[in-house]
């Protein structure tokens, strides 16, 4: 990947001696660790005032990037067009960390602005949409929680040759500084004859995090994208309850890392799929 730019552009907390809302757009370079801002009241935002924005970043940030991230649906919506206009590549993006932690420091200054009109407010809150069942096409045939030391997740799964996975360095436990013997929890599905099926779908979705869903039928539900959410089993014994809450308890002591492996038997020869999630930065 070439050059990469985190944008944000959104409604804020924020109103100009007119009334009318200010919407914010934020600039993250992650390789520079530099950021730029620029304010738009409400009735100008449009996509020809975020090209016009961007053009002249370019210049005060160069080298133009060749990929922009963005983890707000809205935003994303707004830069399609301008992105294609740029010729720039434009990525749905949960986990842009640096982006993200520049906001929520913006965010601590507003309450001391002249112009906060004291709404209560998430910088990085983004609707989530309802949470829809796996297509039962997709169904696998068995499925449990697993656990591995993150040595062996490291030096050993994640070595292996496997048709469909994503691996984000980020989310390497050496890099997340995990002790070698750090329990990494995941969760192992055998998909039987529509174990690729389900490993395609999966990967096309980009999944971001598995977490927990108690309720009456409990389960797991599958984030991912910028908004979607996902019910990938279910489960009603108590067992799987108890096994759910340590599956939690893990991902805590993981710093919020896990992993979704598909299998097509129970043989341990060949898997389909494997991804690396992490609950941090899934918000």
């Amino acid at each position: 990947m070439g050059k990469v730019w985190q944008v944000d552009f959104d409604r804020r907390p924020l109103q100009d001696t007119e009334g009318y809302p200010l919407w914010e757009l934020v600039v993250y370079d992650p390789q520079t660790q530099m950021a730029c801002q620029r304010w738009c009241p409400e009735p100008d935002v449009s996509s020809l005032w975020l090209a016009a924005q961007l053009q002249e970043l370019f210049m005060l940030m160069a080298p133009k990037p060749t990929h922009l991230q963005v983890f707000r649906p809205r935003t994303l919506s707004i830069l399609q067009e301008i992105s294609e206009r740029l010729g720039i590549i434009l990525e749905a993006q949960r986990r842009t960390m640096g982006l993200k932690q520049v906001l929520q420091m913006r965010s601590q200054h507003y309450p001391q602005m002249s112009e906060y009109t004291g709404q209560a407010y998430d910088p990085l809150w983004v609707e989530q949409l309802p949470p829809q069942p796996l297509p039962e096409a997709l169904w696998g045939e068995q499925w449990q929680f697993v656990t591995l030391t993150a040595t062996e997740l490291e030096s050993g799964l994640l070595q292996r040759l496997i048709p469909l996975q994503d691996i984000p360095s980020q989310l390497l436990p050496s890099q997340l500084s995990l002790a070698a013997t750090t329990p990494v929890p995941g969760v192992l599905i055998n998909g039987g004859r529509r174990s690729m099926q389900l490993a395609q779908w999966i990967q096309q979705r980009q999944p971001m995090a598995l977490t927990a869903m108690r309720a009456e039928l409990s389960g797991l539900i599958l984030a991912a994208g910028l908004n979607e959410r996902h019910i990938l089993v279910t489960y009603d014994h108590a067992e799987m309850v108890l096994a759910a809450q340590q599956f939690e308890q893990d991902q805590h002591n993981s710093q919020g890392l896990h992993f979704l492996l598909i299998q097509p038997d129970d043989s341990g020869v060949t898997y389909t799929g494997l991804w690396l999630l992490s609950t941090v930065g899934c918000s």
